[in-house]
């Protein structure tokens, strides 16, 4: 019995689909697992994000330590603002390896063929978030300690750092595969990001000064809000883009 063309190509798309959602969660999965331990092997990105949090703490603390002793709206703005330069400068220095390390290691092309790109960005989206989360609680924690900041509601001032972070790493993860096989890699990663992270952070900075404050959840509420519906909206069409930008 003869198959006609069109019966074949319609077999053809049905094995190369993806094996439902469960499937794609579970390739995203095994990803985040093979970075998470690359990263532990070779800790690049990690001690970047690290030190680059320890070193900005120090440094602010010997300079104007005793800014956490303010409590004026000025003041906790100042230490809001300086919490999140560290925080920015840290994921911009290492949240950019990625793709870098699939193209520097020349596992780009298997990743390609062994993975649909939803799960590829799951996976990427899932390891920069834990490094951010990471970095989150290293620096605040250093700034606690050395800058003497007094958080007022510490409730409120964990979910404006974990919604910034989403923001940060929805926008990063895609501007990385943007930038894999750029020659400069971490100029242009600086140069894409800026724009994209400039509003959020803005948002972010206001949100953690009224953290500060002892009535911060109720006043950080709106902030709260708007940085998770950037990280949704910025999911999102990362999602709808990733598969354009990582078969180009």
């Amino acid at each position: 019995m003869n198959v006609q063309p069109e019966q074949q190509e319609i077999d053809l798309a049905q094995a190369l689909r993806p094996v439902g959602v469960r499937g794609l969660l579970a390739a995203a999965w095994a990803i985040f697992v093979k970075d998470l331990r690359s990263e532990l092997r070779t800790r690049y990105a990690l001690n970047a994000l690290v030190l680059f949090a320890a070193s900005a703490a120090v440094a602010v603390s010997l300079g104007v330590g005793f800014i956490g002793m303010r409590r004026t709206d000025e003041y906790l703005l100042i230490q809001s603002a300086l919490l999140w330069i560290a925080l920015l400068f840290a994921a911009l220095n290492g949240l950019s390896r990625g793709f870098v390390y699939e193209e520097e290691t020349r596992t780009m092309a298997a990743l390609r063929l062994s993975a649909p790109p939803i799960s590829v960005y799951l996976g990427k989206f899932l390891f920069n978030l834990a490094l951010l989360l990471l970095l989150d609680m290293v620096t605040s924690i250093l700034f606690i300690i050395l800058v003497r900041v007094e958080v007022g509601s510490p409730l409120a001032f964990v979910l404006v750092l974990a919604a910034g972070g989403l923001c940060l790493a929805a926008a990063t993860t895609i501007l990385a595969a943007i930038i894999a096989r750029a020659s400069f890699k971490s100029a242009l990663f600086a140069v894409l990001a800026f724009p994209l992270l400039v509003p959020p952070l803005i948002v972010a900075i206001q949100g953690t000064a009224l953290t500060l404050d002892s009535a911060g959840m109720v006043l950080a509420l709106p902030a709260i809000r708007i940085l998770l519906a950037y990280a949704v909206a910025m999911f999102v069409a990362s999602l709808m883009l990733f598969r354009f930008v990582w078969e180009a």
